[in-house]
């Protein structure tokens, strides 16, 4: 077996560990440009308040305020300004969408060129020629594991699609976890992340590249958030579910970047691409419906491969228990799923304009992502449209 395993330069986690912000960031540079979910600042609380410390440090040189999910004009428009201000380091405070566009921003502020030349699928997809500003990363939400991936997710409105800016240097210098921050999540956000976090636990475990140093990071995480994403849902002031949460994660973070993805995300771009979802709300109501069709394909066209056991593996942590009944246990995995996506109010595709006509495309489109070359089996056309179809 051979395998890679690249993360952050330093991870930091722990409750009140983003009061370092300051000293860590002097260490990367003097002149930041600040990324900031636009309205954090009118919120106030503790998120708005790490952004007072670096600015009270003498360390801000401008700031670029992120509303919704990035897309290429709104990354290459940061860029300009980190260019223009003289920035030396990008830090990025909020969720994935405000991870994603430091670090998008940190690879094209130090290339020439746009977005288009560098990114997978809609793009040219070359390699940066130069590496990409340093980058600290402090999420405030537990779901995307941006803070220690390699690559950023940019909207593309002419494609109707979303891809990835991709390159080793786009990993952070620093990712600073602090469950802190996330206390003040609404429940809805703290739904969709959680559930896009346990998708990304799930789906590198399953993975046909998956590997050892991941397969651990994701079972210890499905076990953290088989308990805590209930409880940090109906009582969001809770820490201790609010930390395992963080950890959870920050774990589908690493496994993600290591053993990729598979066809829930694989839909969630093109999708979210082509209409106004947000990714966590389309994860999650995704995820059921493929995890049933991948055991079913896996039953059908390759059941004595490595698939079913690592589906049986799954079940046994989040159900917490074991039975040599494997075909209860992965339909009782599947039933879990919905109960919990029920559970936690997530609404079906259509209510983003997703209609039935619309899900042949989507489904060509789907095909074609990077996340779906690390599914465990390839999925058929038909069996792509069934899953969506029934995720309506």
């Amino acid at each position: 077996m051979r395998f890679e395993f690249a993360t952050a330069g330093r991870i930091l986690v722990g409750a009140g560990v983003s009061s370092d912000l300051p000293a860590l960031a002097h260490a990367l540079g003097s002149r930041a440009l600040l990324v900031l979910g636009a309205g954090a600042q009118a919120r106030g609380g503790a998120v708005a308040q790490r952004a007072d410390d670096l600015r009270a440090a003498g360390l801000i040189a401008a700031e670029w305020p992120v509303a919704g999910e990035p897309s290429i004009a709104a990354a290459e428009q940061g860029a300009a300004l980190a260019r223009q201000a003289a920035c030396t380091l990008v830090i990025g405070i909020g969720g994935g969408s405000v991870l994603d566009s430091a670090k998008a921003i940190a690879a094209l502020a130090a290339n020439v060129g746009g977005a288009l030349d560098y990114l997978e699928v809609v793009g040219a997809g070359r390699p940066l020629e130069h590496p990409a500003l340093p980058v600290l990363a402090v999420p405030t939400t537990a779901g995307t594991g941006s803070e220690v991936t390699r690559n950023a997710v940019l909207a593309a409105p002419e494609q109707r699609a979303k891809a990835s800016l991709r390159h080793a240097s786009m990993l952070p210098r620093v990712a600073l976890v602090d469950p802190e921050l996330t206390l003040d999540l609404p429940p809805q956000i703290t739904a969709w992340s959680g559930l896009d976090a346990l998708t990304q636990l799930l789906e590198p475990y399953v993975s046909c590249r998956a590997q050892p140093l991941t397969d651990g990071l994701c079972l210890q995480g499905l076990e953290l958030a088989a308990w805590a994403l209930p409880r940090a849902y109906h009582e969001p002031r809770d820490l201790a579910a609010r930390e395992a949460m963080c950890t959870a994660s920050l774990m589908g973070g690493l496994a993600l970047a290591n053993a990729g993805l598979g066809a829930v995300h694989g839909i969630a771009a093109p999708l979210g691409g082509g209409y106004p979802a947000p990714h966590g709300a389309v994860c999650a109501a995704l995820l059921p419906h493929i995890v049933a069709t991948n055991i079913a394909a896996l039953q059908q066209r390759d059941p004595d491969g490595p698939g079913l056991p690592r589906y049986v593996r799954v079940a046994e942590v989040l159900l917490g228990r074991r039975t040599t009944e494997q075909r209860v246990l992965l339909a009782d995995l599947v039933h879990y799923l919905h109960s919990l996506v029920a559970e936690l109010a997530v609404p079906g595709l259509a209510r983003y304009g997703l209609t039935e006509a619309a899900i042949p495309g989507l489904a060509q489109q789907a095909a074609r992502a990077s996340s779906m070359r690390a599914n465990p089996l390839v999925l058929t056309q038909a069996e792509l449209e069934a899953a969506i179809r029934a995720a309506l």
